[in-house]
């Protein structure tokens, strides 16, 4: 059976996501897959779709909407894969308790006010022209596996070499754990 993948989008979730297809197209032969766009998780109705007025309606409140709904709707251990304000919000939920295997987020910047993380293996990604993202010591502080990605700002998750390289870490990974459970079921039997 498959290993389920919750997939959280950046905070234009459908409307400008032409981009995830790339990764549900890489993912879904390996993942049993759950995909939220943010605005609707999170009950957004931004009547004119700017920039400033979408990323206002999350701070001030959608967020922690987003973050309540993700809660009720996913109640099993699962891997979490998040966009921007979609990693901010499955961060904030296993904080609050979400079951997750693992989280893996990119360009999340408002994670870097966070001073504690989810109790799984947790990855950040950013680009290094990203003027948001968390200082090099916050890394270390909460013990995030983190990447600075040269060249790339906060929007390289749109980019088909960031997309092939997420996709890679988030099938080694998988593949990695299951192989260390196959060893530990030889060992079991040969002992």
């Amino acid at each position: 059976m498959a290993e389920k993948l919750v997939i959280l989008s950046d905070m234009w979730g459908a409307k400008k996501g032409l981009w995830i297809t790339s990764y549900l197209g890489y993912l879904q032969q390996y993942f049993d897959i759950t995909y939220y766009d943010i605005q609707q998780l999170s009950n957004l109705d931004v009547k004119v779709q700017t920039t400033d007025n979408i990323h206002r309606a999350f701070v001030e409140g959608g967020i922690d909407t987003g973050v309540a709904h993700l809660l009720k709707k996913e109640s099993e251990p699962a891997h979490y894969l998040g966009f921007s304000l979609g990693g901010t919000i499955a961060w904030k939920a296993g904080l609050m308790g979400l079951p997750m295997k693992s989280l893996y987020t990119i360009s999340s910047t408002r994670i870097r006010a966070e001073v504690s993380k989810p109790d799984c293996n947790t990855v950040a990604l950013f680009g290094d022209q990203d003027v948001y993202r968390p200082k090099l010591d916050w890394h270390q502080k909460l013990e995030v596996k983190s990447d600075i990605i040269k060249g790339f700002g906060h929007t390289m998750y749109a980019d088909e070499k960031i997309i092939s390289r997420v996709c890679l870490d988030l099938l080694n990974s998988v593949t990695a754990k299951q192989k260390r459970k196959e060893e530990k079921k030889i060992q079991i039997k040969i002992a």
